[in-house]
């Protein structure tokens, strides 16, 4: 196990460069041009809430415009409200499976190999009819985790790592017919292989600032390309184990069910949440004279993106434009220039290719999956033109 370290820890030092230069991703779209306007999307409920209730922060797409909104507008949801911990007497516990058990006030933790890198997530229960609004893109720093658990001497007996927050509550478990009311922490957990990519974070910054109190305040877990269920908030305590970690938000909650056909059968499988799904959306459409705007980002699991298609009214399928300042692991901004458009309702939307040639979805495509989990389909959006 030391050795599969040591071989991702080689790649650390290219991922530094990039993380570096993402950090300087400070790329803000435009403001509207004198006399451009913003067309409004007829589709979206009229009924959409920011602040739906407390503690849960969604972010209006229809107001994208910089590659890093401002971290107040990245979205927040949590399962057992936001624990305060004292970052003056913040320990980071690592346990269970390793040689050296650790225990690291943050001072410590800042004093570690710092690395930036911008990250944009959803959470996997987002969804298209409110205009997927559970999502966010931020520039994070922190310290790798690969190097933190190679310090600590990972045993080779080990094989899951679990991440445990501070937030806890109470839930009720059934065993032989009867039923306790037990209290739990927030948890996930990782393989050892995905847990010591290079790239995964022990966070304690967001665009330059310590981290807020709904953003983990003093440390989280960020795991590019995974779903923001798996980016564990107000971490306290990582514990190697030898077997697979089943907490409620591994094994019971944040499950998709798919039916995938065997012969003239369907066979339906659960599978955890964990990588994201390719997704892209069109989030808003501007007008300057004769000339239409169409912007959007798309979202997966860091492979490279080959292209980003626009359709108009169940048209050909056209190119958007990817901007530069995308990377790996960001959100991909993309524009699609629409011109010589008539007057009347307009149907637009978008999907994303990647480099292996796989394709966004259809919601058709979906049928077979039976959970809201991972919905990642195509959603067609609908604009009126006067």
């Amino acid at each position: 196990m030391p050795d599969a370290v040591t071989r991702r820890e080689m790649l650390q030092g290219v991922l530094s460069a990039g993380g570096a230069l993402a950090g300087l991703a400070t790329w803000a779209l435009p403001v509207l041009a004198e006399g451009e306007e913003v067309i409004p999307l007829t589709d979206f409920p009229k009924d959409f809430n920011p602040t739906p209730r407390p503690g849960v922060r969604h972010f209006d797409t229809r107001t994208l415009q910089n590659f890093l909104p401002p971290s107040d507008q990245f979205f927040t949801v949590q399962h057992y409200g936001q624990p305060t911990v004292d970052a003056s007497t913040y320990r980071l516990r690592i346990t269970g499976l390793i040689d050296r058990p650790l225990e690291l006030p943050l001072p410590d933790l800042k004093k570690r190999r710092r690395l930036e890198q911008v990250v944009g997530f959803e959470c996997s229960g987002n969804n298209n009819p409110r205009g997927n609004p559970l999502v966010g893109n931020a520039r994070w720093a922190g310290t790798p985790l690969a190097a933190l658990l190679k310090d600590c001497g990972v045993k080779s007996q080990a094989r899951e790592v679990v991440f445990f927050g501070a937030d806890k509550g109470t839930e009720e478990v059934s065993h032989g017919g009867s039923t306790q009311k037990v209290e739990q922490r927030f948890a996930r957990s990782l393989s050892i292989e995905d847990a010591v990519r290079p790239e995964v974070l022990v966070a304690y910054e967001m665009n330059g600032q310590p981290l807020s109190l709904a953003q983990g305040c003093p440390v989280r877990l960020i795991v590019p390309g995974w779903y923001g269920v798996a980016n564990v908030k107000w971490l306290e305590q990582i514990h190697l184990m030898d077997r697979r970690f089943m907490g409620k938000f591994m094994a019971r909650e944040y499950v998709t069910l798919r039916g995938d056909k065997i012969g003239s059968g369907v066979a339906w499988n659960e599978t955890s949440v964990s990588r994201m799904q390719l997704k892209s959306m069109v989030a808003r459409v501007t007008r300057s004279g004769s000339t239409l705007k169409v912007l959007g980002f798309a979202l997966n699991d860091g492979t490279p993106l080959k292209s980003v298609e626009v359709s108009i009214d169940n048209g050909p399928w056209k190119p958007a434009a990817l901007d530069k300042s995308n990377t790996p692991y960001s959100w991909k901004l993309f524009t699609y220039r629409w011109e010589g458009t008539q007057p009347g309702e307009h149907t637009l939307v978008s999907r994303a290719i990647d480099a292996n040639g796989r394709v966004q979805p259809t919601e058709g495509e979906l049928e077979s999956k039976k959970t809201r989990w991972e919905n990642n389909g195509q959603y067609v959006r609908k604009v009126l033109i006067s």
